[in-house]
């Protein structure tokens, strides 16, 4: 689990600085992903913020304070998920048709619409149709930007691009939490109108910038674009690469996808509960469903709020240190994740995050509303932080990694909506039992999701197969082989070898023939002196 050597059938040079044009190109594609942080932060800000509570909250006489209807609050929180939702569902459909780039377009089309209706109305009801809106904008760039990196990044740096992915969104939730802290006194609409105006900056960079990148050539394969998809990765791949390295990675991405694309004929999202689909899909789901699965909705959205019934003096400050701690955790995964099996990483990750749910619940417990309590949430917060931020990339990528490249989008589509109904749920139920109007748990509220942090965990043990540096096309064949989850990482593909071993003969022949050529044509130029 820990740094054994892995078994690859990448044919491609395995280290960084020969791929920096792909990572570069993966960290534009990404760059979106900002907004989810940046939702996230902002929103959970606006809950405590008395610009924003004087226009869709009221004057609480009993608590001598701002406060907020919870049915407000749910609906403001979880509009934005139901939309994440309906996005993810519709994601199969769209990337078949028109492909991941087209994705992140339309993503950022939505994006301004919904900004500038939450910056200019006063309404309760535009505001909810401009969250359900901002949703299905967040669900696509999320989902569309993740296809599109499993697709193109060498096998071996596809954790590292997810790295940086997780390092786009802490650096979203960073500037959401220090634009709030730096406009939550303000009085008036300003407070939060200021915050949303940064939603227009990182999908006008992005959208500029997708003219300037190829579509991804595993999208391209499956639609029977052959000639496009090799001419993409060309783009994809830097200049100076070796050509039969080029060639085989092509080739391997050919054969497969036509195989898969001959194996999947029928209505994709049917096949994708057929045979030995039916694995891919559920693993896919599973994983996927570990973000919801361990109390993270509840935490990112509700951070600052929590932190003040919990009595934490300047939660703002607080919530912006606990922000900061996950960027630090994406950083450290980045330099990990070449060297750790990714089952390994899953169980450490839940167990963490089950253990500090059940240390906040604990001390809440023996000593509610206390100043040692309110220290203890602080730390535990923060630690669970790092710990989901550190495992979290992973699971959005062993999710893409398990689907085929015919039925990548319905699944990783799929697994995307209902890991959103999670935190619809979450962000839904979570006022109940938080809020002092309702039951007023607190803290308390951890004791759940640490018997449920609990049951990842075993599930990662039990069943997740280990794909640490093994290319889409081994993972599909190894599926398609029923290989059990315990012996993915030492078995050998061989149909994948043999399609990148086939174009290294054809290299050596066509070279061989080269000389050959040119020996025959200096004799001959020899003979006529």
């Amino acid at each position: 689990m820990f740094g054994a050597a892995t078994i690859s059938a990448n044919p491609l040079k395995l280290d960084v600085r020969s791929h920096t044009k792909c990572i570069a190109i993966c960290f534009i594609a990404t760059i979106s992903t900002f907004q989810y942080g940046l939702d996230y932060a902002l929103v959970g800000g606006f809950l405590s913020m008395p610009g924003f509570l004087k226009v869709y909250g009221y004057y609480d006489t009993k608590l001598q304070a701002w406060n907020i209807d919870p049915t407000v609050q749910q609906l403001i929180s979880s509009l934005m998920t139901i939309g994440t939702l309906i996005g993810s569902i519709l994601v199969g459909p769209f990337s078949s048709n028109f492909g991941r780039k087209a994705g992140l377009w339309a993503a950022s089309l939505l994006n301004f619409i919904a900004t500038a209706i939450m910056i200019g109305t006063t309404s309760l009801g535009s505001l909810y149709f401009a969250r359900l809106l901002l949703g299905v904008s967040v669900g696509w760039f999320l989902t569309f930007s993740q296809l599109y990196v499993h697709e193109v990044a060498p096998a071996h740096l596809r954790g590292i691009t997810f790295a940086v992915y997780q390092c786009q969104l802490s650096i979203g939730s960073i500037v959401g939490a220090t634009v709030d802290f730096g406009t939550h006194d303000i009085g008036n609409r300003q407070a939060y109108q200021i915050p949303l105006a940064i939603f227009f900056v990182a999908p006008a960079i992005q959208s500029v910038a997708l003219f300037f990148f190829p579509d991804s050539p595993r999208w391209l394969a499956v639609q029977g674009r052959e000639i496009e998809a090799e001419t993409a990765l060309r783009r994809l791949r830097n200049p100076r690469i070796d050509e039969t390295e080029l060639l085989a990675e092509f080739n391997e991405i050919k054969q497969s996808t036509r195989e898969q694309v001959e194996l999947n004929k029928k209505a994709l999202f049917l096949e994708m509960w057929r045979g030995t689909n039916l694995r891919r899909t559920l693993l896919s789901i599973a994983v996927v469903c570990f973000h919801s699965a361990n109390g993270s909705s509840w935490v990112n959205i509700y951070t600052t709020y929590y932190l003040s019934i919990a009595g934490v003096q300047n939660p703002f400050s607080f919530s912006i240190l606990i922000t900061g701690l996950g960027l630090i955790a994406a950083i450290v995964s980045s330099l990990f994740v070449r060297y750790i099996d990714r089952r390994a990483i899953m169980i450490v990750g839940a167990s963490v995050c089950g253990l500090s749910q059940l240390a906040q619940a604990v001390v809440w417990t023996v000593s509610p509303g206390s100043v040692a309590a309110g220290q203890v949430v602080v730390a535990f917060n923060g630690l669970f932080t790092f710990f989901y931020v550190a495992y979290a990339p992973f699971a959005w990528l062993l999710g893409g990694e398990y689907p085929n490249s015919a039925l990548r989008g319905y699944c990783f589509g799929i697994a995307t909506a209902l890991n959103f109904l999670g935190n619809f749920l979450g962000t839904l139920t979570a006022p109940y039992f938080i809020n002092p109007a309702s039951l007023g748990w607190g803290p308390k509220y951890g004791y759940i999701w640490f018997a449920s942090n609990v049951v990842v965990a075993v599930f990662a043990y039990l069943f997740l197969p280990e794909t640490r540096d093994r290319t889409l096309e081994e993972i599909h064949e190894m599926f398609e082989n029923k290989v059990p989850a315990r012996k993915f990482k030492g078995y050998v593909c061989v149909g994948v070898e043999n399609y990148a071993a086939a174009v290294g003969k054809e290299s050596v022949r066509h070279e061989e023939r080269a000389i050959n050529e040119r020996r025959v044509s200096s004799g001959a130029d020899s003979g006529k002196g």
